[in-house]
């Protein structure tokens, strides 16, 4: 285990604290998940999804990681640092993408 991987289990424990919490406060059952240049939503994805398939898209980033890192090091350059990025590139959006829904009417 890379010291890494600390902040990356600390992102996916602030990331279902957040569903955890944001979930009961948004109403609508599709969550917005990306924007036009106008602010307008361009495409949407059920609640359950938007919310719970970040952190499944985590895990296996991570795990494509660990693969590439086990299997073909040589192709792997700052792993520790990638994963520190994902993971808070990661929370941040997400974090953002559940602000915008719980604010949406």
């Amino acid at each position: 285990m890379l010291p890494a991987d600390y902040i990356f289990g600390l992102a996916v424990a602030l990331v279902v604290t957040l569903n955890l919490y944001f979930g009961p406060r948004i109403e609508r059952d599709r969550i917005a998940m990306q924007w036009g240049r106008n602010g307008e939503p361009t495409w949407s994805a059920p609640k359950w999804f938007a919310m719970w398939g970040v952190v499944v898209f985590m895990g296996t980033v991570r795990l494509f990681i660990w693969l590439v890192s086990t299997y073909a090091p040589q192709s792997v350059h700052g792993v520790e640092l990638g994963i520190v990025i994902f993971s808070v590139v990661a929370l941040a959006s997400h974090l953002f993408v559940l602000m915008k829904a719980r604010a949406a009417h």
